[in-house]
C-alpha cells in the first residue's frame, strides 16, 4: 500500500510551454555531490563567491538551510548517506579503514534498491564521464553501480544517477580575482592574516568552478529532455576544507549545502530550515521514486507530509588518517553538546594530512609560539580539551564559549548529555570497539608516515622542516612571496 501511493506521488507530470503533459513512468533521481563543501555558495548568502548555476537550481527549488553531515570527513560520511544509517553503526566510522568487510545483512547501499526496481543505477566524475567517487569504508558485494552515466540507460528504464564533483577539494585551485580577498568574511577563529585569506580565496574559486561543472551537469540533463521528470538533489559531502571545520564536529565541519528541484512537486524558490540529517537522503531518495524504505534505514523521509524535521542531529568524529580520535555529538535547533572521549590530546595532534594540505596549521602553531593569536584562535591550540563542550548556538553560532561549566546551562548539559548517552546504546556505537590489534595499527601508521615523508620530498622538503621555514614554503605556494 505504502509503494503505491508513493508510486502514485512520484508519477511526474512534465509543464512545457504547450502545457502539461503525463509520463506514466516514475521519475528519474540524479544527486550531485560536490567534495568537502560549506555553505559559501551565493544563494546561502556568500558575497565572495559567484555561483550563478546553484543559484538557479535554488530559484527552481527548495533551498535548505540546516542540513548537516553524520561525519565530518568523507568516507565516514559517504559510508552513511548511500547507506541510509550511522556510519557508527555499521563500523565504517574510521576514515578509509583497512578493517573493510561488507555491509550486514540487514542493509544495502542505496542503488542496489534501486536496480530491483528496475532502475539504471550508474555514478559518474565529471572528467570525460568517467566513474565517480565511491570511498565507502565497506567493501559492496558484486557490481555497486552498472556503468558510469545514466546516458548509457535504456530508454524505458528510470535511472538513479550520482555525478561526484572532486571540488572544491584540496589542493585548490589558484584565485583568479583580485578583489575577491577583500570581500572575505573569516570566522573569528581563523587570524586575519594574508596567509589564511589566500587560502580561502583558493577555496572560493574552487566553489566557483564545481558550480561551473554544476551547470553542465543540469544543462546536459536538459538537453535529453530530462530535467522536468528527474529530481535532483545538489549537496556537499560534509563540510568545508579548513583547519578548524573539515574532520571536526562544529558546524564548520557538518554544515553542508542541500538543494532539491523536484519539478510539479516542490514549490519553486522555497528555503526550508526543518533539522536534516545526510542519512534522510537515501530514504527519501526512495520514497520519491515511489519504493518501500528498508525498516533498517535510520533516516528519515523528508519528503512526508508528517514530517517536521529533526529535533537533534548526530555526528561523530574518529580516526582520520594518523589522527586517531573519538568525539560525538548532538545538535539541536539551539545547543551543541560535544564529547571529546580523548580529552588528554589536543585538537592539534598531529595529522599529515592537515600538515601537508593546510597551511592554516603551520601559521597557527607559530602564531601561537609568538603569543600573537586572540583569546577565540588560541582556543584551538589548547594542550588538551575539556571533557564536554556546550555551546548556545544562537547567541555563539561559532562555537566559541563553551558553556559546559557555566552552572545555569547545567539543566540543558544535562540533557544532552542524556540525549548522547541515548543515541550511543540505541544505535550500538561501534567507536567503543578498538579498530585493530596493536600490529594492525602500527602497519597503518607506518604507512600514513611514510606517505607524508614521501610527499614532503617530493615537494623538496625535509619532512622536519621547522615551522617558519615550512610557512616561507606555503607564502611562495600562495604567491604571497
Amino acid at each position: 500500500m505504502k509503494a503505491t501511493l508513493y508510486l502514485l506521488l512520484a508519477t511526474c507530470c512534465v509543464f512545457s510551454a504547450t502545457g502539461a503533459r503525463c509520463e506514466n513512468r516514475p521519475v528519474n533521481i540524479l544527486w550531485i555531490i560536490a567534495d568537502d563543501l560549506g555553505v559559501e555558495l551565493s544563494c546561502y548568502g556568500e558575497q565572495a563567491a559567484s555561483t550563478p548555476n546553484l543559484d538557479r537550481l535554488a530559484a527552481e527549488g527548495v533551498r535548505y538551510t540546516r542540513a548537516f553531515a553524520t561525519a565530518p570527513v568523507c568516507s565516514s560520511s559517504r559510508t552513511a548517506f548511500i547507506t541510509g544509517m550511522y556510519q557508527t553503526k555499521l563500523g565504517g566510522h574510521h576514515h578509509r579503514t583497512r578493517n573493510l568487510k561488507p555491509l550486514p545483512a540487514i542493509i544495502k547501499p542505496l542503488g542496489e534498491y534501486f536496480k530491483k526496481a528496475g532502475y539504471h543505477v550508474s555514478n559518474a566524475g565529471t572528467k570525460s564521464r568517467s566513474r565517480g567517487k565511491t570511498d565507502y569504508n565497506f567493501t559492496p558485494e558484486g557490481q555497486l553501480y552498472q556503468v558510469a552515466d545514466w546516458s548509457k540507460q535504456t530508454p524505458e528504464s528510470p535511472f538513479f544517477a550520482q555525478v561526484q564533483i572532486h571540488e572544491p577539494h584540496r589542493p585548490f585551485l589558484k584565485n583568479t580575482d583580485p578583489s575577491r580577498i577583500a570581500k572575505i568574511s573569516l570566522p573569528p577563529y581563523y587570524p586575519d592574516h594574508p596567509v589564511i585569506l589566500a587560502d580561502w580565496a583558493n577555496y572560493l574559486e574552487s566553489v566557483e568552478e564545481m558550480d561551473r561543472k554544476v551547470g553542465e551537469i543540469l544543462d546536459r540533463l536538459k538537453k535529453t529532455g530530462l530535467a522536468q521528470n528527474t529530481i535532483v538533489f545538489f549537496f556537499g559531502d560534509h563540510g568545508r576544507p579548513h583547519f578548524r571545520d573539515k574532520q571536526w564536529l562544529y558546524d564548520g565541519g557538518l554544515h553542508i549545502p542541500l538543494i532539491i528541484r523536484w519539478p510539479g512537486k516542490l514549490k519553486a524558490g522555497g528555503v526550508d530550515s526543518r533539522m536534516l540529517s545526510m542519512i534522510d537522503f537515501a530514504p527519501s531518495s526512495l520514497a520519491a521514486a515511489g519504493l518501500d524504505i528498508p525498516e533498517a534505514m535510520q533516516g528519515s523521509n523528508i519528503f512526508a507530509a508528517d514530517f517536521k524535521g529533526h529535533t537533534a542531529i548526530y555526528a561523530a568524529r574518529d580516526r582520520c588518517g594518523d589522527a586517531v580520535d573519538r568525539i560525538r555529538c548532538v545538535r539541536t535547533e539551539r545547543y551543541k553538546y560535544i564529547r571529546n572521549f580523548m580529552p588528554e590530546i589536543p585538537y592539534t595532534t598531529f595529522s599529515g594530512y592537515k600538515k601537508l594540505q593546510y597551511p592554516a596549521s603551520t601559521l597557527m602553531t607559530l602564531m601561537h609560539k609568538q603569543n600573537q593569536l586572540t583569546p577565540e584562535q588560541a582556543l584551538f591550540m589548547a594542550p588538551s580539551r575539556p571533557k564536554e563542550e556546550l555551546y548556545d548556538l544562537e547567541n555563539d553560532p561559532y562555537e566559541l564559549n563553551n558553556l559546559a561549566s557555566d552552572a545555569l546551562q547545567s539543566e540543558t548539559l544535562i540533557k544532552l548529555r542524556h540525549k548522547l548517552d541515548q543515541w550511543i546504546e540505541k544505535t550500538n556505537d561501534q567507536g567503543r570497539v578498538q579498530e585493530g590489534d596493536a600490529e594492525y595499527m602500527s602497519a597503518l601508521m607506518k604507512g600514513k608516515k611514510a606517505y607524508f615523508e614521501k610527499t614532503m620530498e617530493k615537494r623538496g622538503l625535509n619532512p622536519n622542516i621547522p615551522d617558519q621555514d615550512y610557512l616561507d614554503w606555503w607564502e611562495k605556494e600562495l604567491n604571497l612571496k
